[in-house]
């Protein structure tokens, strides 16, 4: 096996998170170490601004992207000098989404991960694969969720699906063997809602084990009006993003409410949202029951895994962590992976969950 190193940042913007890790084509890995470091808030507030149409978009953008890989090269170099011995083949650099429109516009659309790769290239003497959704975006595809591949071949025999809570939620339904081709589609908003609504009214970046939300009651009006979006009726092949599912679009469903709400009972609707949505697109598209392993930042999310649980009752729910990769290291691990795909000249997306027109080697070589 040789050593890749996969970083990512999500949709919940709360950091990076990178892992060193030994891959191989036939689908082993293993994680060796794992970093995470907040965002600076200047950029943090700069990439979440960028989210939305802005004055001086370009300029601020390639700002922004050469703040993401000086993010990047410090928790690279963090790693590699735990491991000096070890040869890094590449790093697999996500970047930060600030836009996905898929198929939208002209018919082929576009998405938008802000890094500024040849930089970090630079500042880590290391190649980098990165721009690793826009070639399945310009076969057809949705550009996402790129994980289902990885999560069969990592979990593939130990459960019957893996959902991932970051900014946005997505499921993959595996097969029954390593090996057999597994499906997998965005669900809607996993943290993205709760944490900007904290963020508003108590200026937390989070709701930690989801105690704010516990406090509140949930709003049935609400809650009713949001789940009527038109997203969560679209089949697979979907993806979604801040594009959709933003502080906007909650106001605009706010306002339609009378009295205003407490924020703690908007809180609340808002965990419900998440976790009946997923519940609605695991039941719909994944059966009725099986073992669910859950990762990213919801997983540690007492209160939505409470939640989860009741909405799913044939399903056992089970942190990544039960199954040797612990929950904040799996989608890092993802792209660490894909970086193997592409060096080793193999497709990274997987047609039947993205709707790509065929398999593609995704992301663009930045050598050292």
């Amino acid at each position: 096996m040789q050593h890749y190193i996969g970083l990512m940042s999500g949709t919940s913007l709360d950091g990076v998170d990178a892992v060193l890790a030994a891959c191989a084509p036939d689908g082993a890995l293993q994680v060796l170490d794992h970093a995470f470091a907040p965002f600076e808030p200047a950029l943090r507030a700069e990439l979440l601004a960028l989210n939305t149409p802005g004055e001086n978009e370009l300029h601020r953008a390639a700002l922004a992207a050469n703040g993401v890989a000086r993010a990047y090269a410090e928790l690279t170099q963090a790693l590699t000098l735990r491991h000096p011995t070890l040869t890094i083949r590449a790093l697999g650099a996500h970047g930060q989404t600030v836009r996905h429109r898929p198929g939208e516009f002209d018919g082929s659309g576009y998405t938008t991960q802000l890094l500024n790769a040849s930089l970090l290239a630079e500042l880590c003497g290391i190649g980098v694969v990165a721009d690793l959704r826009s070639r399945d975006v310009a076969a057809g595809g949705q550009g996402a969720p790129l994980v289902p591949a990885f999560h069969q071949a990592v979990f593939a025999g130990r459960c019957e699906a893996v959902l991932n809570i970051g900014g946005i939620s997505n499921v993959s339904l595996l097969g029954a063997a390593p090996g057999a081709a597994p499906r997998g589609f965005d669900c809607g908003p996993g943290n993205c809602l709760m944490d900007a609504w904290i963020s508003q009214h108590r200026g937390l970046p989070y709701d930690a084990d989801g105690a704010w939300a516990a406090q509140g009651q949930v709003l049935p009006g609400l809650l009713t009006r949001l789940l009527d979006e038109p997203f969560f009726l679209l089949p697979p092949p979907r993806s979604t993003g801040r594009d959709l599912f933003n502080p906007d679009w909650l106001q605009a469903h706010l306002t339609a409410l009378a009295p205003p709400a407490a924020p703690e009972d908007v809180q609340a609707t808002l965990l419900d949202l998440t976790a009946l949505s997923i519940a609605q697109a695991l039941l719909t598209h994944g059966g009725t029951g099986g073992r669910l392993v859950v990762c990213g930042g919801g997983a540690l999310n007492g209160r939505l895994m409470q939640r989860l649980a009741e909405a799913l009752p044939g399903w056992t729910l089970q942190p990544s962590d039960a199954l040797g990769l612990p929950a904040m290291q799996v989608e890092a691990a993802a792209f660490a992976w894909l970086a193997m795909r592409h060096c080793e000249g193999l497709a990274g997306n997987l047609p039947a969950v993205t709707g790509a027109r065929g398999p593609r080697i995704l992301g663009a070589w930045h050598p050292a």
